[in-house]
């Protein structure tokens, strides 16, 4: 056997059944020492390439989408929805997620919800306020209702009222919105938060913090932010740039009044400022009055017309009496 390798080393088809010699280390892998570059191309001949295989896409496809209802089953949902007075093509336009729903789930629902209570005018009500609840399975509402009884500590009696009242509760999720939000209100001193449940369903990152940052931003402490919130939580739910801004500079501006009223009385942003602040603001300034806050406004119309003549008609009141506001000027030129 020769020390260098063969050229162009083509074993034949056969060469499997000739037995493979055992050849020393050395002189497998010993080359000359002096080799021309003629010779040395040649000696070394490079492994084919290996051929490309075709790789053939795998047979397990994703499935495909769930087809559409039939016509026939449309008709069936339409009948069915209509029984309840709900119309159907002006629910799919609000929610077109009704359109693929089963008949099945939507009936299993619908009868849950009655089997609860809910009357046919409620359900109407329910599903126009918030329509998602009308394809939510049955296993995905009992969640929330066990939250609603056991952990916010609403009353059996009082469930249907407050599903009423706020229906989008039936469609939060318990983990990542309603529970997150009850320990947000617990751990600022709401203790009863059964009676603020409208409140579970909001965020606490859009829409609590921004109320509280607006408060802060506008004078008061985060301690005081706190308090009116706690004082009145429904302040929660109103709209910083069509309530809170523009009653807010009406209150410094045109009543020039100290925030210290509005600590005291956060219920001030509950009134309408066209129809009872400002037009009762001004008619304690042209009669020369200042009246507390919840005088000026919790009071009927015919009370406060009462008391705006009481105390036009007679000397200034004590300081004792409730008609008495410390912080404003009485002694106002008509």
């Amino acid at each position: 056997m020769q020390d260098t390798l063969p050229l162009h080393f083509n074993p034949p088809h056969h060469f499997h059944d000739f037995p493979s010699p055992s050849l020393h280390p050395a002189r497998i892998l010993r080359l000359p020492a002096a080799v021309s570059s003629k010779s040395s191309s040649a000696a070394i001949s490079l492994p084919p390439k290996p051929t490309k295989t075709t790789v053939i896409p795998s047979s397990s496809s994703p499935p495909p989408p769930a087809p559409l209802p039939s016509h026939a089953e449309f008709e069936e949902k339409m009948l069915f929805l209509d029984s309840f007075g709900i119309d159907f093509f002006s629910l799919v336009g609000r929610h077109p997620a009704v359109a693929a729903a089963s008949l099945p789930d939507l009936k299993s629902t619908v009868h849950f919800l009655s089997s609860m209570g809910f009357t046919a005018a409620e359900l109407r009500r329910i599903v126009g306020m918030c329509p998602e609840v009308l394809t939510s399975r049955v296993s995905d509402l009992l969640p929330v209702l066990t939250f609603l009884l056991r952990e916010a500590k609403v009353d059996g009696s009082d469930l249907r009222r407050i599903v009423n009242r706020r229906p989008r509760l039936l469609v939060c999720s318990v983990k990542h919105r309603l529970r997150p939000t009850l320990y947000f209100l617990q751990s600022i001193g709401i203790a009863e938060v059964n009676k603020h449940t409208s409140l579970l369903s909001c965020s606490v990152e859009d829409k609590f913090v921004p109320r509280i940052e607006y408060l802060k931003n506008v004078g008061f402490s985060h301690r005081d932010a706190i308090v009116m919130f706690r004082r009145f939580p429904q302040l929660f739910c109103y709209s910083i740039k069509e309530n809170l801004e523009p009653k807010f500079n009406y209150f410094v501006v045109e009543m020039g009044r100290d925030l210290k009223e509005l600590k005291e009385f956060p219920h001030y942003f509950s009134f309408s400022l066209e129809n009872r602040i400002r037009p009762r603001h001004q008619c304690c300034v042209e009669k020369g009055v200042c009246f507390p806050l919840p005088t000026l406004l919790k009071t009927s119309e015919e009370q406060f017309k009462k008391r705006l003549d009481i105390c036009c008609n007679s000397s200034m009141p004590l300081s004792s009496s409730p008609l008495w506001c410390t912080n404003c000027e009485v002694g106002l030129n008509i």
